[in-house]
């Protein structure tokens, strides 16, 4: 007995993507407008020969950090020409169901203190998985084979999917769920504060870290009215406070470096 053939959908032509073969030379940087990102944007940039960032909007409480992005990208295509003709696209994906369920001090008005869990309020849970697989599926139409973030766990503040375990499992599972090769990168996994501020001079020069002072953001309650040596921010909330002692353990290594060479 011969099965009669069903029907096609009639919703299966509404929507036709062009999706390339991913390109191992192509990058897609998850950019925030903060220190670290904007370091690993550098790094993607010296790297790759097509360079396209992400950023997210999830109702978050420093969403300043939405216009500092744009104005970091600004200045890399005036005062780096070199990157500047690497860097493409800019995309901003809107995720507001993600600070709709985060009862957090990065979505809320509330005070920055533990939990009872034993990570700060500031996490948001699930947030850089939800990140990272909504990238691999921009990644996957615009043929971007490597997933860049600026994820750490060495001075961090014990956030779970921050762990290099754990997005070398997400990576795997994406690689599943796509069929397609994606790998995910994390250029700073091993590198505390001090060694970001060093890594962007090596990258960038004084320049990038002037552009980094000046234009990206990191202070959790989304201040930018006071200015430090380190950039804009509160002052004391912990991503100011990391930012802060990373940058002057760095200036000093520096001075006494130069010390070193010239005695």
């Amino acid at each position: 007995m011969t099965q009669k053939r069903k029907d096609p959908s009639p919703y299966s032509n509404l929507l036709v993507m062009t999706v390339r073969p991913l390109d191992d030379n192509a990058a897609l940087v998850l950019f925030s407008g903060g220190q670290d990102s904007t370091v690993c944007l550098a790094w993607a940039l010296t790297r790759y020969g097509r360079v396209e960032t992400v950023g997210f909007d999830y109702g978050q409480r420093h969403k300043v950090e939405l216009e500092c992005r744009q104005n970091v990208l600004d200045v890399i295509g005036k005062d780096f020409p070199e990157w500047a003709a690497k860097l493409g696209e800019d995309h901003v994906l809107q995720l507001p169901a993600l600070g709709q369920l985060s009862n957090t001090a990065l979505t809320r008005d509330v005070e920055i203190e533990m939990t009872g869990s034993g990570l700060p309020n500031t996490f948001v849970p699930g947030r850089n998985l939800l990140f990272f697989t909504y990238a691999a599926a921009l990644g996957y139409r615009r043929g971007l084979g490597r997933l860049v973030g600026g994820m750490c766990e060495t001075d961090y503040s014990g956030y779970p999917d921050c762990r290099d375990a754990t997005l070398q499992t997400l990576a795997k599972a994406i690689q599943l769920g796509t069929e397609a090769d994606f790998k995910i990168e994390t250029p700073l996994m091993q590198r505390d504060k001090t060694e970001t501020w060093s890594l962007a001079a090596k990258l960038g020069g004084p320049s990038l870290v002037d552009m980094i002072i000046e234009h990206t953001h990191s202070c959790y309650k989304g201040d930018r009215s006071q200015r430090y040596e380190w950039g804009y921010g509160c002052g004391s909330c912990p991503a100011c406070e990391l930012r802060a002692r990373g940058f002057h353990a760095w200036r000093e290594n520096e001075s006494a470096q130069l010390a070193d060479e010239t005695s």
